[in-house]
C-alpha cells in the first residue's frame, strides 16, 4: 500500500493486524483492526504516532512512509499521542534510524517513554494548548486528554486541516485496505464499522467514559473537519458521527443505554438452559428487542458490548459449590473492570442441593449500581411453574426498560 493523501502535505500511513491475532492479548478481532499513523509535512516533517513491531508491520509502514516520499532519517519530529506498544513498540528500531529525532509527548508520557524505551533526549514536554508550527501554514495544538485510556494520552489537533488526531479515541476495530473515509464506504460498511466502534468502546474505552465526556468537551468549539483516530477509519465527510456515536456510548454507562435487554446464559447440565427460551419470550411479547448469549461459548468482548448498549440484562447461571457458575463470575467480573453500571436487571438458576449464586451475585455486583427485580431461582429441574414465572419477571423488566 502507498500513503494516502488527506489534505496537502497530510498523510495516513495504515497497517493491519489479523484477525487471529487477540487485541491487547484477550479480545478478538474477527475482522482485524488497522493502525494508523499520519504524516504532517510542512518545512519540518513530523509523524504523529507509530506502530507495532510485529512481523513484517514495520518494513510495510516504511514502505508507505516512502511513497511520500520520506525516509526515517528525514522526520524531525515524533508527536506520541499515546505510548502504549501498539503505536510504539517499534519506536527504539525507528529512533536508531534517526538518533536526531526530536519528541513531543505529555509529562506523563514522558515517563512511560524512558520506562519502555529508555529515551530521555531531545523530549518536549507539551500541555493543553501548546503548539509544533512545522512552516508553510502548518501548525499542530496539543490536547490532554489523560485516560482515553492511559493517564498520558494526548490528541494532536493541525489546524489549517483541521484534523484531529485523536490516537485511541474515537477508533473501531476492523481492517482497512482500500478504503479509508467514511464517505467511500456502502450503507452496510458503514453500519459494520459503528457497530465495531461500540464493541472496540465497550472493550477498550468503557471504564474511562467520564474522561471521553470530559474530552469532548475539551475540543467542542474546534473547527474539526476530519476525526483520523489510530484504529479504524478517517471521519471526513461527517466527523461529527463518530464524535456524538463516542458521546453517546459514554452515556451509556449512565443509565442513558438503549430500550434492550442482553440475555447472558450459563448451563451445566441443562436445568438452567431450560429457562432460556421463556426468559426471551416473556421480553419478547412486550416488544423489546433481545440480545442472547452463552459463557463460555461466547466471547466476553462481544457480551460486554451488547450488555454495555442495552439497559437491562437477564442473566442465568446454577449455583456452582454454593457460589456462582464459574464462567459466569468470570464474566460479571469484566462488568465491574469495564463499569457496566446502571442497569435494571433479572437473575434465574437452578440449584441441587444448595443456593448460594445470587448472594455471591450480589457481593461481586454490589458497585455496579445495578437495580434488581426478585430472581427466578428452583432446586433441580424446571417445572411448569418455573417457566411461567421465568416468562413474567421477563416480562416484567422489559416492561421497566419500556417506561424508563
Amino acid at each position: 500500500m502507498k500513503a494516502t493523501a488527506m489534505a496537502e502535505g497530510i498523510y495516513r500511513l495504515g497497517i493491519n493486524l489479523e484477525s487471529d491475532q487477540l487485541f491487547e492479548g484477550m479480545w478478538p478481532m474477527t475482522d482485524g483492526i488497522s493502525i494508523n499513523s499520519y504524516v504532517v509535512q510542512g518545512d519540518k516533517t513530523a509523524i504523529i504516532d507509530l506502530t507495532e513491531d510485529v512481523d513484517d508491520k514495520p518494513l510495510q509502514f516504511e514502505r508507505e512512509l516512502a511513497s511520500i516520499p520520506v525516509q526515517p532519517e528525514d522526520v524531525d519530529y515524533l508527536i506520541i499521542n499515546h505510548m502504549e506498544p501498539d503505536h510504539t513498540s517499534w519506536l527504539p528500531a525507528f529512533h536508531r534510524k534517526n538518533p536526531d529525532l526530536q519528541f513531543f509527548i505529555t509529562a506523563k508520557g514522558a515517563a512511560v517513554l524512558k520506562a519502555f524505551c529508555g529515551i530521555e533526549k531531545n523530549v518536549h514536554i507539551v500541555k493543553t494548548g501548546d503548539t509544533l508550527d512545522l512552516g508553510k501554514g502548518r501548525e499542530l495544538v496539543f490536547y490532554e486528554a489523560p485516560n482515553l485510556h492511559w493517564p498520558e494520552t494526548m490528541f494532536s489537533y493541525e489546524k489549517s486541516s483541521g484534523i484531529l488526531f485523536s490516537c485511541d479515541a474515537f477508533g473501531s476495530y476492523g481492517s482497512i485496505t482500500d478504503v479509508i473515509f467514511d464517505d467511500q464506504l456502502s450503507s452496510e460498511q458503514h453500519g459494520f464499522f459503528m457497530e465495531e466502534a461500540l464493541r472496540y468502546y465497550a472493550n477498550i474505552i468503557g471504564g474511562f467514559s467520564m474522561f471521553v465526556t470530559k474530552a469532548i468537551e475539551l475540543v467542542k468549539d474546534l473547527d474539526i473537519k476530519m476525526v483520523a483516530p489510530s484504529h479504524g477509519i478517517v471521519w471526513r465527510e461527517n466527523p461529527k458521527a463518530i464524535i456524538e456515536a463516542y458521546s453517546r456510548f459514554a452515556g451509556y454507562m449512565n443509565g442513558l443505554a438503549e430500550p434492550e435487554i442482553t440475555v447472558i446464559w450459563s448451563s451445566m447440565y441443562g436445568n438452567t438452559g431450560q429457562v432460556v427460551n421463556s426468559m426471551v419470550q416473556g421480553v419478547r411479547g412486550e416488544g423489546v428487542p433481545v440480545h442472547i448469549y452463552r459463557v463460555p461459548h461466547d466471547h466476553v468482548g462481544f457480551i460486554l458490548a451488547s450488555a454495555w448498549k442495552s439497559s437491562g440484562i437477564i442473566l442465568g447461571m446454577p449455583t456452582y459449590e454454593y457460589r456462582m457458575f464459574p464462567p459466569m463470575a468470570w464474566t460479571l467480573d469484566m462488568f465491574g473492570r469495564k463499569k457496566v453500571w446502571n442497569k435494571k436487571v433479572l437473575r434465574f438458576g437452578s440449584f441441587g442441593w444448595s443456593g448460594g449464586a445470587q448472594r455471591e451475585m450480589d457481593t461481586l455486583t454490589e458497585k455496579l449500581k445495578w437495580e434488581f427485580i426478585d430472581p427466578v431461582e428452583w432446586q433441580g429441574r424446571p417445572d411448569d411453574e418455573v417457566l411461567a414465572r421465568a416468562s413474567q419477571q421477563a416480562a416484567a423488566l422489559a416492561r421497566q426498560i419500556k417506561g424508563q
